[in-house]
C-alpha cells in the first residue's frame, strides 16, 4: 500500500497566516509546495517549503503546472493579496482572463470560488486552511472581562442584517455603526481601514461586526481579524466587536483580547442560532 505522505499546494500570500498554515501542514507530516508572488507574500514560508516557488501575479497557468509537475494533491489559500493589483489585466495571463471576466460578478467570493473551480478541474481540490490550524476559529461567546451592553447588542443584531444583505451580494465582511446607524461598509480598503473610516465619522462608541458572507466558500476565504483589528478600534473609540463564530480565523487572539480588556473593548463571537434567531 502506498504510505506516501499527502502533498499540499500552499498558495501563500502575505501577513502572518501563510506562515502558521505551513507549521501545521508540516506538523502533519505532509509534502509542502508553495507558490508565492513577488511584492505579495510573506517570504518568511519558504524555510517551511519543500518546494518553492516565486510567480508573478496574475499567471494562472503557470501556478497550475507548478503544482501539477510536483504532484501536488489539495491546495490550500492562505495570506493577503491585493485584490486591485489581481484585476490588472496588464499582469494577467489568457488563463486568469477568461476566469476573471467571465465573472458578472467580480466580488471576492465569486472569483475565488472560481479559481477554486478551475484547480478542483485539474484535480486539485482546495481544502480549508484552517483545517490544519482549528484552534484558529473564533469560538462563541463573550471572549473578553466586560460583555456588550443593551445599546451594543442592539447595534450588533442591527449590523448582523445588514452585512448578511450585504454579504448575500458579495460586499464586505464588516461593518461599523453607531445607535442604528452604519457609518462604514467594507469595501477594498480591508478592515482595519474600514475601522478607521467608520469611527471617524460616527465618533466614539461605534460597533464593529464582521461576518461570514452567505454563500462564501470556507475553503478560500474566511473573515479574519487580530491584534491590528483591536488597536484600530482603540485608536478610534469603538467599543465592540462582534464577529461570526466558527467562521473566522481570529489571529493572536491572547494579545488581542488583553488589549480589548485594556480599553474597555468587549469581544463576542456570534452566531445566528443563539443570538439572533
Amino acid at each position: 500500500m502506498d504510505k506516501s505522505p499527502t502533498t499540499i499546494g500552499l498558495i501563500a500570500g502575505g501577513r502572518q497566516f501563510p506562515i502558521l498554515v505551513a507549521q501545521g501542514v508540516k506538523a502533519m507530516g505532509s509534502r509542502l509546495v508553495v507558490a508565492g508572488f513577488t511584492g505579495h507574500t510573506n517570504m518568511d514560508v519558504i524555510e517551511y517549503a519543500d518546494v518553492w516557488q516565486e510567480l508573478k501575479l496574475g499567471k494562472l497557468g503557470k501556478l497550475i503546472s507548478f503544482f501539477k509537475s510536483n504532484n501536488v494533491d489539495k491546495i490550500l489559500m492562505a495570506g493577503t493579496i491585493n485584490k486591485p493589483k489581481v484585476m490588472d489585466v496588464r499582469h494577467l495571463d489568457m488563463r486568469a482572463i477568461k476566469l476573471i471576466f467571465k465573472q458578472k460578478n467580480k466580488g471576492d467570493s465569486a472569483i475565488l470560488g472560481s479559481l477554486a473551480a478551475e484547480f478542483e478541474r485539474e484535480g486539485m481540490p482546495v481544502v480549508p486552511a484552517h483545517e490544519f490550524l482549528p484552534d484558529l476559529l473564533t469560538p462563541e461567546g463573550t471572549l473578553t472581562q466586560r460583555e456588550p451592553d443593551d445599546r451594543e447588542w442592539e447595534d450588533l443584531a442591527f449590523a448582523w442584517k445588514i452585512a448578511k444583505n450585504l454579504g448575500e451580494m458579495d460586499i464586505g465582511q464588516c461593518l461599523v455603526v453607531r445607535e442604528g446607524i452604519v457609518s462604514a461598509v467594507e469595501a477594498l480598503e480591508g478592515t482595519d481601514a474600514t475601522i478607521q473610516r467608520g469611527c471617524k465619522l460616527g465618533g466614539e462608541g461605534c460597533v464593529v461586526i464582521k461576518v461570514f458572507k452567505p454563500g462564501q466558500q470556507e475553503e478560500v476565504d474566511l473573515p479574519s481579524l487580530g491584534l491590528d483589528t483591536i488597536k484600530a478600534m482603540a485608536d478610534g473609540g469603538a467599543t465592540c466587536l462582534g464577529v461570526e463564530a466558527e467562521k473566522s480565523l481570529f489571529f493572536d487572539r491572547e494579545q488581542a483580547i488583553s488589549l480589548a480588556n485594556k480599553h474597555g473593548i468587549a469581544v463576542v463571537g456570534l452566531s445566528s442560532e443563539k443570538f439572533f434567531s
